[in-house]
């Protein structure tokens, strides 16, 4: 688990993060917001499902799911991951080129927290 409680991240800031998704991933999840039960972007791209899950928290509650079938990458490969923030939404630009966009539904301004779990090795990122 890679955790980070002061990342500072604001309106128009890109979020860069590369890593290796491990041989034998089941899969992994990004995590952005203030702490770990406030979520305004949950991405988990899920192996066995082949589709990539974004969702968002809010005091510990789990609220509706959006699902992509593109998954655009596969286990054991090496991947940069692009988050662009901005007010009214996330956009997520996968290894592709395809994009994923998620609602800021809690209208943050600024995240503090970004935690990365599961099968992914974070080699670098860059805000």
């Amino acid at each position: 688990k890679f955790e980070i409680f002061n990342l500072g991240m604001k309106t128009g800031d890109t979020l860069k993060i590369k890593g290796k998704i491990s041989e034998d991933a089941d899969g992994f999840s990004i995590n952005l917001g203030c702490r770990s039960s406030d979520l305004a972007l949950h991405l988990n791209p899920r192996f066995n499902e082949s589709v990539i899950v974004c969702n968002s928290r809010c005091s510990s509650a789990w609220q509706e799911e959006h699902r992509d079938n593109n998954l655009g990458f596969s286990k054991g490969s090496t991947i940069k991951i692009t988050i662009e923030m901005l007010a009214d939404k996330f956009q997520v630009k996968l290894p592709d080129g395809h994009k994923v966009e998620f609602p800021n539904r809690h209208c943050y301004d600024k995240i503090s927290y970004m935690s990365i779990k599961g099968d992914f090795r974070v080699t670098s990122f860059k805000l």
